[in-house]
């Protein structure tokens, strides 16, 4: 009778284990296949950056600061595409400041923003921008499910031993953070 009972428990631990072990499996899983979706609509803006240039080379030949900053922006995102996310993160924000600097500069131009091949790269480029955060944000939720599930007992005296180890989050650089100073 012992040894039936012994059995039972040794059982219930190992299917335990295995149950842990799957989940955290899952997670990992998971937080890799949304980091690839970031990485997918990361390329896809910097993809869409040199079509916005060449459109509005045409009308601000004299923003060429600005364009040369945006193209070289894209530039470090390109070069940023194997990184970890906080130097991902962190390529990206320069090429979102750059994009901010080309929108300020673009309204000096109302025959540029008139323009139906520029309107719709505009739009484009924003609807990939609202395609990042949705990805951004499903992202850092796996993430955070994953971290739980690694530092929480009993799935974290199997997952240290196992080789999982928390991941880091997509966050926001502090120059994204910042609010949009507008001067008259």
């Amino acid at each position: 009778m012992t040894l039936i009972i012994i059995l039972v428990v040794v059982a219930l631990v190992v299917v335990l284990g295995i149950g842990l072990y799957n989940r955290l499996v899952g997670l990992r899983l998971r937080a890799q296949n949304a980091w690839s979706d970031i990485d997918v609509q990361l390329k896809r803006r910097a993809d869409l950056v040199p079509n916005l240039v060449e459109s509005v080379k045409g009308y601000a030949t004299h923003e060429r600061e600005t364009l040369d900053a945006v193209v070289a922006a894209r530039t470090r995102v390109v070069a940023a595409a194997g990184a970890s996310p906080g130097e991902r993160a962190e390529a990206e924000a320069g090429l979102t400041t750059a994009l901010r600097g080309l929108t300020v500069a673009v309204e000096a131009y109302p025959q540029l923003q008139a323009s139906g091949g520029f309107r719709d790269l505009q739009g484009q480029l924003a609807g990939i921008e609202e395609a990042v955060q949705n990805a951004r944000r499903y992202y850092n939720a796996v993430v955070r499910d994953l971290n739980t599930a690694i530092m929480t007992f009993p799935s974290n005296l199997l997952a240290g031993p196992m080789g999982f180890q928390p991941r880091e989050f997509f966050e926001a650089a502090p120059v994204e953070r910042e609010v949009p100073r507008v001067s008259f």
